[in-house]
């Protein structure tokens, strides 16, 4: 193989199974071979490939990093590289294995060169202690495997203040999602790899880090296209969600009634359809080709076909709720009676305040969209005078368009609102940039000329004179959500406005 590999001037390699027979003849460039897609799995986590890589280095180089980057995402048994003198003769040998999780030496561990011909490690019982190692560090038997433990990869065109805001504001999202995020990875870029996102290269130093930290779970953070989905899947051997479907997951978490429920259920089916198409390609008959005709459906028409049967079942079931609640709106309006709707930044108070101002029990979290359910209750201000105000699902910058449809049944009642009370987190480092953002989302519901009353929630937890600066800045009010105290000069305000 050194010999051929000087003569014709390029890295020649060999990849072997454990049996001693060689399974793929690699026919590379100068500086490097490729390594074609194995079929092969593994039979569980802690097992390697089976499969050690032999090849030879032209210029005296030791193992590359393209070399231990294919060790580490395909689970090599071993990798050397056999460096090759200038008649063809075989020289130094340099090696390198998998290391068990949470070694001192990271996630690969290269060996010691050594001539060729003196090569000494007992293959089979190397090979059959380090997978056993490798089983025990991850203590697969004792992992949640219900567990997400994620890296969170984000992409901007430009590294400022507002790629920050939205940095932090969605690893909150991937929090409170349950998901366990080990690691974060920012890469500046113009615009997304068309087929990797972030780029092969980075794409290799994620999956080795993955494997060093033990994640099994990568989350972007703007969506994915399906083909984007599929390539990214393949490379890495991991699972991979978009920031659409982690809104959707917290969603389906979050969602109590029927009619949540049937929202959730909606968005998920109209963001996965187009996710089906080549999904399944052998089984499509779109390919054509002998043996992919017949009179019966695929597979995947199958599933497709049932996707929109079921799309407009539950679409059918949303109009006849959104009409059922016109009509309670209508009744409303019939008995004059005022509507007060909560509106805001997600995780802002806006249930705790409800909660405190109706003696209502609604569901209270620390979260982004502990609510998704509209909650309408009544208050009576000292003067007898009679409202109804109701709670709302919060505001999201970037929300899918799936969601802005699905949910914009659920934003139908601030369209009837007399008044709204726009709540925003005065312990929140980007305040006023939620603010604008808030703004902005009203502008696009075409609810911006509404009669509107900034109210600053949590002035019993920041400094007085920020509360006071805010409020008048913004002719609003300071109160505390959870001290009713607090809330008399705010429920003036609200009485006047109906005086």
């Amino acid at each position: 193989m050194a010999r051929l590999s000087r003569q014709v001037g390029i890295q020649i390699g060999l990849l072997i199974n454990r049996g001693g027979a060689v399974e793929y003849v690699i026919a590379g460039r100068a500086t490097g071979i490729t390594i074609p897609k194995l079929n092969r799995g593994r039979t569980h986590p802690g097992r390697l490939q089976g499969l050690r890589l032999i090849h030879t280095h032209l210029n005296n180089e030791e193992l590359s990093y393209e070399d231990l980057t294919d060790l580490a995402m395909l689970r090599l048994d071993l990798v050397y590289a056999i460096t090759v003198s200038n008649t063809g003769e075989p020289l130094l040998a340099y090696g390198g294995h998998l290391v068990p999780k949470n070694s001192l030496s990271g996630v690969w561990q290269v060996l010691k060169p050594v001539p060729t011909h003196r090569i000494t490690i007992p293959f089979d019982r190397f090979i059959k202690d380090l997978e056993e190692r490798i089983t025990r560090s991850h203590s697969y038997q004792k992992v949640d495997t219900d567990e997400d433990r994620g890296i969170i990869v984000a992409i901007f065109p430009k590294l400022s203040e507002d790629s920050r805001i939205r940095l932090a504001e969605f690893e909150d999202l991937a929090r409170s999602a349950n998901i366990n995020v080990l690691d974060t990875v920012v890469q500046k870029r113009p615009k997304p790899d068309p087929k990797f996102v972030v780029g092969k290269g980075k794409l290799s130093q994620i999956v080795i880090n993955a494997l060093a930290i033990d994640a099994n779970l990568l989350i972007f953070n703007h969506e994915l296209s399906p083909s984007q989905a599929r390539a990214i899947s393949d490379f890495t051997d991991l699972r991979v969600i978009d920031r659409t479907q982690l809104i959707l997951d917290i969603f389906a978490r979050r969602a109590k009634t029927k009619e949540g429920k049937i929202q959730v259920e909606l968005a998920q089916l109209k963001y996965n359809m187009p996710r089906l198409v080549g999904a399944r390609p052998t089984l499509s008959r779109l390919a054509g080709g002998i043996g992919t005709r017949g009179p019966g459906e695929t597979k995947l028409e199958i599933d497709r076909r049932r996707a929109k049967e079921r799309i407009s079942r539950l679409e059918h079931e949303i109009s006849r709720i959104s009409k059922k609640r016109k009509l309670t709106r209508q009744k409303r309006n019939k008995n004059s009676t005022p509507i007060i709707s909560i509106i805001g930044y997600t995780n802002s108070g806006k249930s705790t305040l409800l909660n405190t101002l109706t003696k209502s029990d609604v569901l209270v979290a620390n979260m982004p969209f502990a609510t998704l359910d509209p909650s309408s209750k009544r208050l009576r201000f000292p003067r007898d005078i009679d409202v109804v105000i109701t709670d709302t699902v919060g505001f999201l910058r970037e929300l899918p368009n799936e969601l802005k449809a699905a949910f914009m049944a659920t934003l139908e009642e601030l369209a009837e609102a007399d008044l709204l009370l726009e709540i925003a987190d005065l312990t929140d480092p980007n305040i006023e940039d939620k603010i604008q953002a808030v703004e902005s989302i009203l502008k696009d519901l075409n609810l911006d000329t509404k009669p509107r009353m900034k109210v600053f929630n949590k002035a019993d937890k920041c400094d007085l004179s920020i509360a006071e600066s805010l409020s008048n800045r913004y002719k609003g009010v300071a109160i505390s959500a959870i001290n009713k105290s607090s809330l008399p000069p705010l429920i003036e305000r609200m009485q006047k406005f109906f005086i």
